[in-house]
């Protein structure tokens, strides 16, 4: 399961990567580790874990050929209805029916273009009204092809949530460059998309506002109490399995500018060593500003599952598992995230 370093409130959790291990070690003859292209030798635990990631990936590939199947079954079967329904029909009968189906396409039709103009005005004014939100994709270079679509993926989810908030945040997405911005210009329709993207690091594109510069960090020592609109929130976009822990900090500090911490452990005790994906941080920077409260934004956000206990303000572990098997397959059963609106305005 991948991991990303949308991990604003909580701690970083163990390894989940390759360890070195001395050539070396005391086995017996013939009991070799294996070992990857670059020459590093992985341990046991290791090749457990990456043997177990590919059983994943297989599981899932095998899930999404069976629902391409079942999808393209349905639509045949839905055609040999409407062809059966015609069948025995007068021609008046059939020219009415036809009619009437095509009128209802088109009502359908209306309304989403209807719910479309809705969000695009809701985005727009996001830009001068809403709070500002920033996905940091300045990493790229640190993860590995299949991380990088994983990443672009929760961009997806980050933007359609967005624009189906009724008070959207203004996103920003930096770092636009190389694998990561190629990737992100194959999503269909992502040159309409109403986002700034820039390929310049945020603290360039922002230098004039580096004062309200926050990122968003599981180390930092500041708990996030309120979120302010002069304020510029950044989430490092890095879908790393957890092998650069906290390298977002030291950017910051690097940068010198403020960090904070989502205070999930004053709320929520979690059940085990858990990490927020990207999406995961930014649903609930939304569901805060539409609600006010941390404790419901959390709740909304993070799976009964992963809860231990809900507490006051005790000393709960302050960490989130990275679910994003689970937030993926949610959402593979959707539309394309970028045609999900609300159906009001």
């Amino acid at each position: 399961m991948t991991e990303a370093h949308g991990d604003a409130g909580v701690s970083p959790a163990k390894t989940a990567t390759a360890t070195v291990e001395p050539q070396n070690d005391g086995k017996a003859l013939g009991e070799e580790e294996e070992e990857e292209p670059c020459g590093v030798v992985l341990s046991k635990n290791a090749q457990k874990k990456l043997a177990k990631q590919q059983r994943w990936e297989a599981k899932k590939a095998e899930k999404k050929a069976a629902e391409k199947e079942q999808k393209r079954k349905e639509v045949e079967r839905k055609r040999k209805e409407w062809e059966e329904s015609l069948a025995g029909l007068t021609e008046e009968e059939r020219a009415k029916l036809v009619e009437s189906r095509m009128s209802l396409r088109k009502e359908r039709m209306e309304k989403r273009n209807v719910e479309k103009d809705c969000r695009r005005e809701r985005l727009n004014r996001a830009k001068d009204e809403g709070q500002n939100v920033v996905v940091d994709l300045e990493f790229s270079h640190l993860m590995n092809p299949n991380e990088i679509r994983s990443l672009v993926q929760q961009v997806m989810y980050c933007y359609a949530e967005n624009g189906r908030c009724a008070s959207p945040a203004h996103l920003w997405l930096t770092g636009c460059e190389g694998e990561m911005g190629n990737q992100l210009k194959r999503i269909p329709g992502f040159d309409k998309w109403i986002i700034e993207t820039e390929n310049r690091s945020y603290i360039e594109a922002l230098q004039d506002r580096k004062e309200n510069l926050v990122y968003l960090t599981a180390d930092s020592e500041t708990v996030l109490e309120e979120l302010d609109l002069k304020k510029i929130y950044i989430i490092g976009g890095l879908v790393d399995r957890n092998r650069w822990k906290g390298i977002t900090m030291k950017k910051a500090q690097e940068q010198g500018i403020q960090t904070a911490k989502l205070p999930i452990a004053n709320f929520m005790k979690m059940s085990s060593s858990q990490v927020l994906t990207v999406n995961q941080v930014v649903e609930i920077l939304l569901k805060f500003l539409e609600t006010r409260d941390w404790k419901t934004s959390f709740f909304s956000v993070i799976p009964q599952r992963k809860r231990c206990q809900a507490g006051s303000e005790g000393n709960a572990e302050d960490t989130l598992e990275e679910e994003c098997e689970e937030k993926g397959d949610a959402m593979e059963s959707k539309k394309k995230c970028i045609e999900v609106v609300p159906s009001n305005c």
